[in-house]
């Protein structure tokens, strides 16, 4: 009788898992961008429904192909459902909110997402359990947070970008609610093509159908709104979750995730050097704080690690 197969080992970075990470964080960095520079020609939440719908297509073919009829039989159906919703969720709030702020902004806030997450992860998971380092970093990023909203000059517009900078960590908390909601349910199990199918589907339906209701469904064909769009269906949507899922598959989460937080910087960057977004110092202090929280949260084994080699 053979013995069950070891579950493959997860590798340390190289210069692919590096490069390759670098590549998706300039890549996610420049999707608040993209949706902005074009909001004249197509609404965000028109965007992110028309790019999450060409996702869902090409990844409703992938599933089918790999599990055909079974597909949906397996106890996957609710629970990407729920996660669905939770998806959907989170880029309404980013589509709504890039109306009122920034995209260097909405980088940031939305990327609180990790704190969230391991927040709903030490209360239902055990092995999930967050230690003295990672509780400082949680500290760190909330004091951030509030930092980046008290921090704010008075001036016309400014609450317009309070509501859209709410609307931003609103997005981060429902992101981290679906990566507890995955690791909680069958979906942790299943093929990564599948659980970014449920998410891409429903979200699709759900955005589609709120930027009608709310008559945000109009397109003016430029060629910059037609190669906007493209860039997001096609890089952000489709390739890069499917890289970033493989990523995790192969190589250490806690070294990835650090360098995810690249993330925030080049949105941040891109939003300066490109749209000409302004900085104010109470922003830039707590954008400091909450990514060096988030780090501490995160990070915490790896910085553990080093502390424990320099002894």
């Amino acid at each position: 009788m053979s013995a069950p197969a070891a579950k493959p080992q997860r590798l340390p970075l190289d210069a692919l898992a590096t490069s390759g990470m670098l590549a998706l964080c300039v890549c996610w960095g420049f999707q608040q961008i993209a949706i902005k520079l074009v909001a004249g020609d197509i609404a965000p939440i028109m965007q992110i429904g028309l790019r999450s719908t060409f996702a869902a297509l090409v990844l409703a073919v992938v599933v089918w192909r790999a599990e055909g009829l079974r597909a949906f039989r397996d106890g996957t159906a609710l629970p990407g459902l729920i996660v669905g919703l939770l998806f959907a969720g989170e880029f309404l709030f980013v589509a709504q909110g890039l109306l009122y702020t920034t995209a260097s902004h909405m980088s940031v806030f939305l990327y609180t997402a990790p704190i969230f997450a391991a927040l709903g992860l030490h209360w239902l998971l055990p092995e999930e359990r967050m230690r003295p380092l990672q509780w400082l970093g949680v500290a760190i990023a909330f004091g951030g947070i509030g930092v980046a909203f008290l921090g704010k000059p008075a001036q016309a517009g400014s609450s317009n970008m309070l509501l859209g900078d709410a609307m931003g960590l609103a997005a981060g908390l429902l992101w981290g609610a679906t990566t507890v909601a995955i690791r909680k349910t069958s979906l942790s199990e299943a093929a990564p093509s599948k659980t970014l199918f449920y998410q891409m589907a429903v979200a699709a339906i759900g955005l589609l159908a709120y930027a009608a209701a709310t008559g945000q469904d109009t397109i003016r064909y430029t060629q910059a709104a037609v190669l906007s769009v493209a860039f997001q269906s096609v890089v952000v949507a489709l390739s890069s979750y499917l890289a970033w899922f493989w990523l995790l598959r192969r190589y250490l989460a806690s070294r990835l995730s650090i360098l995810s937080f690249m993330t925030p910087l080049f949105g941040v960057s891109f939003g300066v050097l490109i749209l000409n977004e302004p900085l104010d110092a109470g922003f830039v202090i707590g954008a400091v704080l909450v990514l060096s929280g988030i780090t501490l949260v995160s990070g915490a084994e790896v910085i553990r690690n080093l502390l424990q080699k320099r002894v």
